[in-house]
């Protein structure tokens, strides 16, 4: 099933997407909690509402973690000069850059001026996992959503480190809702590309994922533990704006489209301050 976290009267509610309308559904937790109750049975409570008419919430709204992974597609490595990892290359974004499908990507260009995209397809975990053999880490994923690493490049690359330039508010678009696993059974052959008004600046698989999903749950989860709800992304393939020639930034009133074979399309506006 595909379901979406949505606003209404103020509060976040759930729904079930079913071809162009969202069904409320009869729960009264978020997405988190709903996860955590490791149930599936949802009952619809409500009339069927237009996409269109929806104003959809990010998947998950306040995840205990968000875990990134760096340089995981081996095209992405040779377009950034960059060296393959022996092992997982691990950062961190904060709940706070969430936001969701059509929300607002904004930023200070007093702070950044190279403000890049990158396409990526997210794990939504669905149980308490530590110390988990890889033959085991499939069956710990609740499902799956499209996620955009946008990454303030001048500041990521004059810090040193990525924590700052990958975490500013807004700068991690996930949706437009889960897709759970029983509707992807292989997520390592989705096509995932995205556009940059309109334009394809992102197209392959996941089928060329360096680290692939079993591997990172287990690598990961033998340092921290991961709970419901926790998101991990899992790296971008080749495309993005920094490596082109010329390097090509996304700049106030952009639309930037990732788009996931299987799940759907993430669309954001891009909008700056002084």
């Amino acid at each position: 099933m595909k379901i979406a976290q949505f606003y209404k009267n103020d509060r976040i509610r759930l729904g079930l997407v079913k071809e162009n309308v969202l069904v409320p559904i009869d729960y009264n937790g978020r997405m988190e909690e709903l996860i955590r109750s490791e149930s599936t049975d949802v009952t619809p409570g409500g009339d069927p509402i237009s996409l269109d008419e929806v104003h959809l919430a990010p998947p998950l709204t306040s995840p205990s973690k968000i875990i990134a992974i760096g340089l995981n597609y081996l095209d992405h490595v040779r377009e950034s000069k960059g060296t393959v990892p022996e092992t997982p290359l691990v950062f961190s974004k904060f709940p706070s850059s969430l936001v969701g499908h059509r929300g607002q990507i904004t930023w200070s260009t007093g702070l950044t001026q190279k403000v890049d995209f990158e396409a990526e397809l997210a794990v939504i975990m669905g149980r308490k996992t530590r110390r988990c053999p890889e033959e085991e880490a499939m069956n710990h994923i609740f499902g799956y959503t499209c996620a955009n690493d946008v990454s303030a490049r001048d500041l990521q690359f004059g810090d040193g480190q990525w924590v700052r330039g990958k975490s500013l508010d807004t700068f991690c678009p996930l949706g437009p809702w889960i897709t759970t696993v029983e509707e992807i059974p292989d997520p390592h052959d989705l096509t995932i590309k995205s556009r940059l008004n309109g334009v394809l600046m992102q197209d392959s698989n996941t089928s060329f994922m360096i680290f692939k999903i079993p591997y990172l749950i287990s690598f990961l989860s033998r340092a921290f533990t991961l709970l419901p709800g926790d998101v991990i992304l899992t790296g971008t393939p080749h495309g993005v704006g920094a490596f082109r020639d010329p390097s090509l930034y996304m700049n106030d009133g952009d639309q930037i489209e990732v788009e996931i074979e299987g799940i759907g399309t993430l669309s954001n506006t891009c909008r700056t301050f002084p």
